[in-house]
């Protein structure tokens, strides 16, 4: 069991609640490496198994750097999806295979906007899924480039990415320039 900052949270249908975590146990970071997983082999198929094994290796990294963890949790407590935002930038989301296109997904990020401030957002170019979901939200690309993977001493290939900026007022078309710490080796 985990415990959350309860002030901020909220129900999502009748049995699944949205809040803040005040500590990231050890035991709650194994179930969110394991929905990352679930979550990347289903969406990301632009990725070999050997770079996803790569990759895992550097999430619970991120998982404990990112400043603010956001988890959707069942009644029983068992969480099916998360978040990590750092400063305005959603950093992740990742939900299990089954909650995807219920409105969990776009939840979490309402609620990283208001309780969490989120205004950009980096998704992979290879993921139409999530570059449609993202802009069915209100963002739009602001920039693109491409980050490394592999080891340090063996960059095997880039991945290209785009920067979203949510479209509000004075929020047009400013990008942040950052990318998903679940993907860098460097933090």
């Amino acid at each position: 069991m985990w415990q959350a900052d309860v002030g901020n949270a909220i129900k999502w249908g009748e049995d699944t609640e949205i809040a803040e975590v005040k500590e990231r146990q050890p035991a709650l970071l194994q179930q969110l490496l394991k929905i990352w997983e679930q979550s990347v082999r289903a969406t990301h198929h632009f990725l070999s198994s050997r770079e996803i094994e790569q990759i895992k290796e550097y999430v619970p990294g991120a998982l404990n750097l990112v400043p603010r963890l956001v988890i959707a949790r069942e009644e029983s407590g068992a969480p099916v999806g998360f978040m990590g935002v750092d400063g305005g930038r959603l950093e992740m989301l990742f939900l299990v295979p089954d909650k995807r296109g219920n409105g969990l997904g776009r939840l979490l990020v309402e609620y990283g906007m208001k309780h969490c401030g989120v205004k950009s957002v980096t998704v992979n170019e290879q993921n139409p899924e999530a570059k449609g979901f993202y802009e069915h939200m209100g963002f739009s690309v602001a920039r693109s480039g491409d980050f490394p993977i592999g080891t340090a001493r063996n960059r095997e290939r880039r991945i290209p990415f785009y920067t979203w900026r949510f479209l509000n007022g004075d929020d047009r078309g400013t990008g942040t320039g950052g990318h998903s710490s679940a993907y860098r080796e460097d933090r």
